[in-house]
C-alpha cells in the first residue's frame, strides 16, 4: 500500500502554491476516459508484461497513479460500461445483462429484417438513467463518444439521447475491425444516422481521427472525451478464420515476431497485443495533442479495461478471466493522470470500483450528484491523492446463476466455474478454498451478499430485465 506519509507531504507541498494556481484551478478540468475492451490485468508494460509494447500507457501511469485494486461491476462489457456512465450498480440501473443475439454463437447470419427486430437491436438502458455527459453539461462541458457504444441502438438510446454531442462509432457489442460489420451487419453511425464512410480502415485509426479532431475543436472550453476503443476485443465475424482475433494492421503485427505455421493459440496472442500496441500509439497521439495545446496540466485522464482479458490476455497473477467472478474476470487495470492533483509515479493498492468515477468526475467539474439518484460510490481524488485510505469495505457482483462478494479481504465466489471463500490479503490468485476452515467468515460474506440483493430488489426499478 502506498505509504500515506509520503502523499501527505505531497499534498501539502502543492497546497503550498495554491494562490498562484487559484485561476487555473476556477477552470474546470478537461476529462477524457479511455476504455479498453478484454484487455489482461497484466497486458502492459507498467503491470509487468513482459512481451507487449504498451509506452504511451506507461507514460501515461508515469505521470499519475497506477491501481491495483481496481473493479468493474461486471466480468463483460454491457453492464460493465453502464455502471461505468451512471455510477451505479447494474442491478440498480437495470443494465444487468447483454443486448445481444445469441445466435450467432451458432453461425446464424440474420437478414436486415429479423436484426431489426432482434433484442440486439430494440434493447436498451432504462431513459430515466442519467449518465455523465448529462451531468457534466450543466458545468458547459461538450461532450464526444467515439468508439464502443453498447447500451441501445434505438434513437432514444442512443449517445446524443443520453447527453452526448458528439457520436461516431458502433453501437453493439463487437464488430470486424475493417469492415464494421457485426456478423455482416454494418454496425457504424455518425450521430444517430448509419454510416459506411469508412468501411476498409481500421476501426482504431478512426476512433483516434475523431479523438484527435474533438480536442482541437473543443480546446477553448471544457470537454469530456470518451473513448471507448473495441481493441483488443476479438473480431465479430462469422468468418472462422476471423471470428474471436483482435486483428491489427500489418505495421503492428510486424512489431511481434511470427508465430509457428498452425499455432491458432500464439497467432491469436500476436494479433492482440498488436491491437493493444496500436490503441497505445493512438491514446500517445491524444496525450501528445494534450501537450501541443497546452490542456495536459488541466485535464484528468482515465484509462480503464472494461472487464478482464479474455482468450489470449494475460490476467496474471488473478485467476480465471472474462466472464468469470474470479478476480481475473473483475479486477482490471486502471490509470489516471491529473499534474498537480495526483502525485506523478504513484502505485495505488486501495480497494476502489468503477463506481467511483462518476462521482470522481461530477466533484472534479465543481458539480453536485444528480438530485435524486442513488450513487454506489464517492469521489476517490482524497484516496489517490494519499489523504485518506478508501471507504470502501464492500463490492458485489451477479451474472445470472454466477455470485460473488468482497468484504474486506475476503472474497466469495459461487459460480459454476467454481466456488470457494478467499484471503485475497495471501491469496490473490484464489486457489485456496477456506470454506471449511473459516465457516464464520463465509456465513458472514454471504449475509451482506443477501443484503445488497435486497438493497437491489428494494430500489426502484428499471428495464428492460426487472419485472415491475
Amino acid at each position: 500500500m502506498r505509504s500515506l506519509t509520503v502523499a501527505f507531504v505531497w499534498f501539502c507541498l502543492v497546497g503550498a502554491h495554491a494562490t498562484t494556481a487559484s485561476a487555473a484551478e476556477s477552470v474546470p478540468p478537461n476529462i477524457v476516459l479511455i476504455v479498453s475492451d478484454d484487455q489482461g490485468y497484466r497486458d502492459l508494460g507498467c503491470y509487468g508484461s513482459p512481451d507487449i509494447k504498451t509506452p504511451h500507457l506507461d507514460r501515461l501511469a508515469a505521470g499519475g497513479v497506477r491501481l491495483t485494486s481496481f473493479y468493474v461491476t461486471w466480468p463483460a462489457c454491457t453492464p460493465s460500461r453502464g455502471s461505468l456512465l451512471t455510477g451505479r450498480y447494474p442491478q440498480r440501473n437495470g443494465t444487468y445483462d447483454m443486448f445481444r443475439n445469441d445466435v450467432v454463437d451458432f453461425g446464424v447470419k440474420l437478414d436486415p429484417y429479423r436484426y431489426a427486430v432482434s433484442w440486439e437491436m430494440v434493447g436498451g438502458m432504462d431513459t430515466r438513467e442519467i449518465l455523465i455527459p448529462a451531468v457534466l453539461k450543466r458545468a458547459g462541458y461538450r461532450s464526444g463518444i467515439f468508439g464502443k457504444w453498447d447500451l441501445g441502438q434505438l434513437k432514444r438510446f442512443l449517445p446524443l439521447a443520453r447527453g452526448f454531442d458528439e457520436f461516431y462509432g458502433f453501437t453493439n457489442t463487437g464488430i470486424d475491425y475493417f469492415t464494421h460489420e457485426r456478423y455482416g451487419i454494418p454496425s457504424m453511425r455518425r450521430n444517430n444516422e448509419p454510416t459506411t464512410e469508412d468501411r476498409g480502415t481500421y476501426a482504431t485509426y478512426l476512433f483516434q481521427r475523431e479523438a484527435v479532431r474533438f480536442i482541437r475543436e473543443n480546446k477553448d472550453r471544457p470537454f469530456f472525451l470518451y473513448l471507448p476503443f473495441n481493441a483488443p476485443h476479438g473480431a465479430s465475424n462469422l468468418d472462422p478464420a476471423i471470428r474471436g482475433l483482435a486483428q491489427a494492421p500489418p505495421e503492428y503485427l510486424a512489431i511481434y515476431p511470427e508465430p509457428p505455421s498452425g499455432d491458432r493459440r500464439a497467432q491469436r496472442r500476436r494479433s492482440y497485443m498488436a491491437a493493444v500496441t496500436c490503441m497505445d500509439a493512438a491514446i500517445g497521439d491524444l496525450l501528445d495533442r494534450l501537450d501541443e495545446y497546452g490542456l495536459a496540466q488541466n485535464t484528468l485522464v482515465i484509462f480503464l479495461s472494461d472487464n478482464g482479458g479474455s482468450g489470449p490476455g494475460d490476467n496474471t497473477p488473478l485467476r480465471g478471466g472474462k466472464s468469470r467472478m474470479f478476480e481475473g474476470g473483475l479486477r482490471v487495470p486502471c490509470i489516471l493522470r491529473w499534474p498537480g492533483k495526483i502525485p506523478a509515479g504513484t502505485v495505488c493498492d486501495e480497494f476502489l470500483t468503477a463506481l467511483e468515477i462518476f462521482p470522481t468526475l461530477v466533484q472534479a467539474a465543481g458539480l453536485e450528484p444528480p438530485v435524486g439518484v442513488a450513487l454506489d460510490g464517492f469521489d476517490m481524488l482524497p484516496v489517490l491523492q494519499g489523504r485518506q485510505e478508501s471507504p470502501r469495505r464492500e463490492m458485489f457482483w451477479q451474472r445470472r446463476g454466477d455470485r460473488a462478494a468482497r468484504v474486506g479481504r475476503w472474497k466469495w465466489v459461487d459460480s459454476r466455474a467454481g466456488s470457494g471463500l478467499f484471503d485475497l490479503a495471501t491469496d490473490i490468485g484464489e486457489q485456496h478454498d477456506l470454506s471449511d476452515q473459516r465457516p464464520e467468515i463465509l456465513e458472514m460474506v454471504r449475509g451482506r451478499f443477501a443484503a445488497w440483493k435486497r438493497a437491489m430488489e428494494e430500489a426502484e426499478p428499471r428495464g428492460p430485465f426487472r419485472d415491475y
